[in-house]
């Protein structure tokens, strides 16, 4: 596994109770980078509600968080309504592989495309228990399922081509704000709204639906 030196402190967020997004003034913040051609991006990139997700791959609770994003994405992605970014977040003190996880996803992503970045990832959730670490032997196996080459899966890793991005999207995630996973921002008209932990199906369709509302009302522009 890669490990990064430092600067991994924390721990994952448990399920608030409120079911409504917040606005994420509450305490100093640098805003997050906008959403580019860079970003994995599951859904319309021109989505009027875009949630970017910091997660990290070992992190039980962003394990049950992938579910219900992958059911919001059934429910409203379909029809171009919500569109999710991934950034990585992975918690190193805790989970030693995290980085080493999220590094070989950022290789995947440049032999196989945003599917098979994505493809990647629901296999990594998928494949593991909630509680259990990520089996690392499997990730070659992941990876050319994703449709990566096994060989230059393995070189790119080995090589720790993509370290340098995922470092700076933990950095991005610590400047704006971040401490636990998963810890999503929604993004709507020029607002960001924060949802903090592994919110279920239920609360995300409620924050949803409401700015939703207020689009189609006028409200949010």
């Amino acid at each position: 596994a890669i490990y990064f030196s430092g600067g991994f402190g924390g721990g994952t967020n448990v399920a608030p109770t409120q079911p409504t997004a917040q606005p994420e003034e509450t305490v100093e913040r640098s805003p997050i980078r906008p959403v580019d051609e860079n970003d994995h991006i599951k859904g319309n990139p021109n989505a009027p509600i875009v949630i970017v997700e910091f997660s990290d791959y070992d992190c039980p609770f962003c394990k049950k968080f992938h579910e219900t994003m992958n059911n919001v994405m059934r429910d409203y992605g379909s029809t171009g309504q919500v569109a999710w970014v991934y950034r990585h977040f992975p918690l190193e003190q805790i989970h030693p592989n995290a980085p080493g996880i999220a590094l070989a996803s950022e290789c995947v992503a440049d032999l196989a495309g945003n599917d098979g970045f994505w493809a990647f990832t629901d296999l990594i959730f998928g494949e593991r228990e909630n509680n259990a670490f990520t089996n690392t032997t499997k990730l070659s196996e992941y990876a050319v399922k994703a449709g990566a080459d096994k060989v230059a899966f393995e070189t790119c890793v080995s090589e720790g081509r993509f370290i340098d991005d995922v470092e700076e999207d933990f950095q991005e995630g610590v400047n704006a704000g971040v401490s636990g996973t998963p810890y999503s921002l929604v993004l709507v008209g020029g607002q960001q709204l924060e949802i903090n932990g592994a919110q279920p199906y239920s609360n995300v369709k409620q924050i949803i639906d409401t700015l939703l509302g207020q689009i189609q009302g006028g409200g949010i522009e």
